[in-house]
């Protein structure tokens, strides 16, 4: 397809004909069945043709997508498996420098040291930390829920479905 911008324009174009041409129908011939209304403007516009295309373009947008999340699913695993590696041999880089008792090893590209590491925090017991030392988190609506009651005909305050609105429908199997 051309770009965006033209399919745009082109496709209003096609419903503003569409619309005008099933007006004049609908006036010239009111018992119009709507069958063959239907296969009339069909083939006085490209509507169908264009939205046929339209339709066919997101389901390629829709396979690039769920590729790309599965290919970033398999990165970030092998992201994490690197990372994994990479603290498992500074680890035993450590524990060889500890019990050989190297303080420094120097290299062309890089100078490594043993030294110290700060205390880590230990909770022992959470339940008795002080709430001073607790953040607080901002409360979440669960949306959800909030749906199901309303569906089962409850009366909450401060919401209410929504109207019907309709939605898009793409079978392809």
């Amino acid at each position: 397809m051309l770009n965006d911008d033209v399919c745009y324009a082109t496709l209003a174009n096609q419903v503003r004909l569409h619309a005008e041409f099933r007006d004049a129908l609908m006036l010239k011939y009111p018992d119009l069945e709507d069958e063959v209304l239907t296969e009339t403007l069909e083939g006085l516009t490209d509507l169908n043709e264009i939205l046929a295309a339209l339709i066919r373009s997101a389901l390629d947008d829709e396979a690039l997508v769920a590729a790309l999340s599965t290919r970033l699913g398999e990165m970030k695993a092998r992201l994490d498996r690197l990372s994994q590696r990479a603290k498992t041999k500074r680890s035993l880089v450590l524990n060889a420098m500890n019990k050989a008792e190297l303080k420094r090893l120097i290299a062309a590209e890089f100078t490594v040291s043993v030294r110290a590491a700060p205390p880590t925090l230990e909770v022992i017991e959470a339940a008795r930390i002080p709430q001073d030392y607790w953040k607080p988190q901002p409360a979440k609506l669960d949306r959800q829920r909030l749906i199901q009651e309303l569906k089962a005909g409850a009366a909450i305050a401060g919401a209410q479905l929504g109207p019907r609105t309709s939605q898009l429908s793409v079978r392809v199997k």
